[in-house]
């Protein structure tokens, strides 16, 4: 299933022309700083970082509700301050609601229509809400350059927690100490979300002004730390990915500019990375002996269960957090310990494949809808870019952030979809923020195009 294609950009802008702007003459763009925007943007943050949870006594106030319900109660107030127009004309809005109708239509049909149901009321809404927002609040190039930052200070955050805060163990299994859990995130999530963010942080490098310059500096080192810490193979499998993506990618950034970029993230990597660390990165070469593949427990394994549990229901799937009671009820280890109760317990496992998890619990409608969300995104991304004028490339700040955009977000999709394919994240908000980044892009092209 492939994206739909967006409206042409030149047939009408969907604003109406801002006045002229002083930007050509700014070094760098500047971030929107109105409180539904700073509000959207702290709710980027918690969200993203959960760095609240570090913080015992906020937990009672609930940060991120409080922060979606005065945002909601300013766009009320200030209708004006949203984007105007039908969001679900842009086709990566359109998908972030397909995939929660494939989620709803999944409940009568799946294994159990209660579990699914809370779900989504008590989590995968409030992802969808979130989404929505950032969407909401994306008017032009400084509120998309706003939402970004946001993301990258998350990520910030959360190199902060990795470095100073969580603890390293060696869990049953391994032969290095690392990360195990960080709050709501574990090793392995973790390294997706802080993959995405060095993305934008490179980003930033080229775009930012000079202060912002010297953060992201130091945040690509603080992440290349964390990647270290993690211990997870495929993140590095994904940061692998993502360097040889953005040494072809990238446009008018001399070759010394990107060997910084990957030198800065591996002088971190290997500064950090605990005793043993290389010799378990280095088991990638040899799969045969990997316990994902030798496991009943293993990835591989796993996966084609995940096959066996999408023929209960082909076309909507076992139901949206379903896949974990499918493996305590329908997997060949649950059928054995019905013949015998003595029998060790069962692992309710998760997919641990973002594509996975969205195929077999929302079925063949909501794992195509998925896969053009993410592989139809870098499409798309790269189509747009040739349909940006060419001047751009070398125009005002904003231009130039818009046609880097172009550039950077198919390398963050390809993070999510190397990273994400060990991990189940087709739930989970950053899919959906890269989505709504999509969106947005489309948004700040179209006014910016208006503007000229």
């Amino acid at each position: 299933m492939s994206a739909p294609t967006h409206p042409s950009l030149t047939a009408g802008p969907a604003y109406p022309a801002a006045p002229p702007t002083a930007m050509g003459r700014m070094r760098a763009v500047l971030p929107s700083t109105d409180a539904f925007r700073m509000l959207v943007g702290a709710l980027m943050v918690v969200t993203i970082s959960r760095i609240h949870q570090h913080y015992g006594f906020l937990k009672p106030f609930r940060p991120a509700l409080v922060l979606v319900g005065l945002a909601a109660l300013y766009a009320l107030a200030n209708p004006r301050m949203l984007v105007s127009g039908n969001l679900l004309r842009l086709w990566p809005t359109r998908l972030m609601a397909y995939m929660g109708a494939a989620a709803c239509v999944s409940v009568p049909f799946g294994l159990s229509m209660g579990g699914s149901a809370a779900f989504i009321l008590d989590e995968y809404s409030k992802t969808l809400i979130f989404g929505f927002l950032v969407v909401a609040a994306i008017r032009h190039v400084r509120d998309l350059y706003t939402m970004v930052w946001s993301y990258v200070v998350a990520c910030a955050f959360l190199a902060w927690l990795s470095i100073f805060v969580y603890k390293m163990k060696i869990a049953k299994g391994d032969d290095f100490a690392r990360i195990q859990t960080g709050y709501s995130y574990d090793s392995n999530d973790l390294g997706l979300v802080v993959l995405i963010g060095m993305v934008f942080s490179i980003m930033m490098l080229q775009v930012g002004s000079q202060k912002g310059k010297l953060f992201n500096l130091a945040m690509l080192a603080s992440i290349g730390v964390t990647i270290a810490k993690t211990g997870s193979r495929g993140t590095l499998l994904g940061l692998a990915t993502v360097v040889a993506v953005l040494l072809v990618l990238l446009e008018n950034v001399s070759s010394a500019k990107k060997l910084g970029f990957v030198g800065i993230v591996s002088l971190g990597l290997v500064f950090a990375a605990p005793a043993g660390y290389w010799d378990q990165m280095l088991t990638i070469f040899a799969p045969a002996d990997d316990y994902n593949l030798t496991s009943t427990t293993g990835r591989w394994q796993v996966w084609k269960r995940g096959m066996t549990y999408l023929g209960l229901n082909p076309i909507t799937g076992i139901g949206i957090d379903n896949f974990g009671r499918a493996e305590g009820m329908y997997s060949p280890m649950a059928a054995a310990r019905n013949y015998d109760p003595n029998l060790s317990g069962i692992k309710w496992s998760a997919a641990h494949n973002s594509f996975v998890q969205a195929l077999v619990e929302t079925g063949i409608i909501g794992g195509g809808i998925f896969v053009a969300l993410v592989f139809g995104g870098i499409y798309q991304m790269f189509k747009l870019r040739r349909r940006m004028p060419k001047h751009w490339a070398r125009g005002d700040p904003e231009q130039r952030f818009l046609v880097s955009m172009c550039s950077y977000m198919p390398a963050a999709l390809i993070a999510f979809a190397v990273s994400g394919s060990l991990v189940s994240f087709a739930w989970i908000d950053p899919i959906y923020v890269l989505a709504a980044l999509m969106s947005g892009l489309y948004v700040s092209v179209e006014r910016k195009l208006a503007e000229e």
